[in-house]
């Protein structure tokens, strides 16, 4: 798959075919728009192409700065690499961007830069300024449109019963399970290993306190969770706490923290990137450090026979 940051390297593309959309999480009704690029693409000998935004439109449109996100751009680019999409161009949206109309998105994107042979888009998909262009719009001027228009009918997108909201109402309830049922991959995130204040080695179970690369990243409920952690290209099982470490007085500092098993090299400064399998339970205070390890005992030998698959 070949990136495109703007279109100064996008050239040269066969009979594009094109869709548009956030895809955060890319999720199955992402994947099966995906795959409708695909066989179209192949049907015209052309090349399946993804325009999508950076920022996130509701960031820029509503100042919806709250607004977490599934995936970061860079998350996002490894995902859909892995599904084989030809070409991902990433277009800055901004508030001149935003005050285009639909005409004038459709002639200087769809047509100009993108060269579109044929577009593919959703019943429900809107466009321009004040959200004016639809498929409505692009049906009754078809004829003129010097493109294919392909639509994606609302019972194939409802069959599949998942949408982006849907998956990040499933990380902030702790049901970290669902998203690889409605996405087909585990939810992930990339951080920075910092220095905690050392309590982790005083109890027995040295931790890596994970400072996060995006801080537009959705994080799911706090609690303790079964991981898989990359380092390097090595991979590693542990546990995860999430959350304000109760027991210890550490105040009110919400933090994620990962105990690697049999793990004993210092990895200060590494990036990490974790893949959270399963929750455990939630977060807890304990009456004394001694239940606090009693109970971490427990959780990481939970863990191990979750991850003994894996």
């Amino acid at each position: 798959m070949k990136v495109h940051y703007g279109f100064e390297s996008y050239k040269n593309i066969k009979n594009p075919i094109v869709t548009v959309g956030t895809f955060d999480g890319v999720h199955y009704g992402h994947q099966k728009i995906i795959q409708r690029l695909q066989k179209i693409a192949k049907k015209n000998n052309g090349e399946s192409v993804l325009l999508t935004f950076d920022p996130h439109p509701r960031k820029v449109l509503f100042n919806d700065q709250g607004l977490k996100l599934i995936h970061t751009i860079d998350e996002k680019i490894n995902i859909l690499k892995n599904l084989g999409l030809d070409h991902l161009v990433i277009y800055p949206f901004t508030k001149y961007f935003s005050k285009f109309t639909a005409k004038r998105y459709i002639d200087e994107l769809l047509i100009k830069e993108l060269m579109t042979h044929t577009l593919v888009i959703g019943y429900d998909h809107h466009f321009g300024n004040d959200r004016e262009g639809n498929i409505g719009l692009l049906k009754k001027h078809e004829k003129s449109n010097p493109f294919n228009l392909e639509e994606i009918k609302a019972h194939e997108i409802e069959e599949i019963k998942v949408s982006s909201t849907k998956v990040r109402r499933a990380i902030e309830k702790g049901n970290i399970h669902l998203v690889r049922d409605y996405c087909g991959h585990y939810y992930e995130f990339s951080g920075k290993v910092i220095h905690g204040n050392g309590i982790g080695k005083t109890i027995g179970t040295a931790t890596a306190n994970i400072q996060l690369k995006s801080n537009e990243k959705i994080i799911p409920l706090d609690g303790v969770y079964a991981v898989i952690c990359q380092i390097g290209n090595v991979d590693f099982k542990g546990i995860m706490n999430i959350g304000y470490k109760p027991t210890v007085n550490e105040g009110e500092k919400r933090t994620i923290e990962i105990h690697l098993f049999n793990f004993e090299k210092d990895i200060y400064g590494f990036d990490m990137r974790a893949k959270v399998i399963e929750r455990i339970r939630d977060e807890v205070k304990f009456n004394s450090i001694e239940e606090l390890k009693i109970q971490i005992s427990k959780d990481n030998n939970i863990a191990k026979t979750i991850l003994e698959s894996f």
